[in-house]
């Protein structure tokens, strides 16, 4: 199992319906809207690096109004 955090860049005013959006995605355990340089964080976990790949392209990425993800895996150290 591999976990990450996506930090996430909406259109202008449309943090709130990308935030609703991303919920609803598979994989995706947890998103909230925060400030900064990004308006959205979720969590997401996916079976391997391959299936977190597709999770991010198609799910988060294709969620209107998203327009810059930046994923950051979790690692166990």
């Amino acid at each position: 199992m591999v976990s990450a955090f996506v930090l996430i860049q909406a259109e202008l005013g449309r943090h709130t319906q990308v935030c609703t959006d991303v919920r609803r995605v598979a994989g995706v355990s947890a998103a909230e809207v925060v400030t900064g340089p990004y308006d959205v964080i979720a969590q997401v976990a996916a079976a391997d690096m391959d299936a977190l790949g597709r999770l991010i392209a198609t799910g988060i990425q294709g969620v209107e109004g998203v327009t810059r993800t930046l994923t950051c895996p979790v690692v166990n150290v």
